[in-house]
């Protein structure tokens, strides 16, 4: 099943999700099994692997950590190749000075932002396709 591209239809069909629970960034040098089964996500770099994890995983394990985050899903199946989505909901939570960041999924973006913006941001990403964004 191929996802949406089309722009207009993305931002009017976000349908954004929060995700309720709060998120940590982590990174470790070797990632244990454990870990890897509570991850959201993973990213490996050169200084080690990131990892996003619900924040009590995180202080069980005592990882450290500097930024909590909400978690918000667009459920529109958006194409990987779409253009302009990930510009149009960054720039309007810029807009409103909420930072956010951004993983990809096969099928939906996922939006990571301060635990304390959630509901701003939720409210923000609804109107995307309504032009008062």
């Amino acid at each position: 099943m191929y996802g949406e591209s089309n722009l207009e239809i993305l931002l009017r069909s976000a349908a954004p999700q929060h995700n309720v629970g709060k998120y940590v960034f982590c990174t470790v040098k070797n990632i244990s099994a454990a870990l890897l089964a509570e991850a959201v996500a993973i990213v490996r770099e050169e200084e080690g692997v990131t990892l996003i994890l619900p924040q009590a995983i995180a202080d069980n394990q005592q990882l450290k950590y500097e930024y909590i985050a909400g978690w918000i899903t667009l459920r529109v199946h958006s194409s990987l190749a779409a253009v302009g989505l990930t510009a149009a909901f960054s720039q309007a939570l810029a807009q409103q000075n909420i930072s956010c960041n951004v993983v990809a999924g096969y099928y939906h973006d996922h939006i990571f932002v301060a635990e304390s913006d959630v509901n701003r941001a939720l409210a923000i990403l609804q109107n995307l396709g309504k032009g008062n964004a």
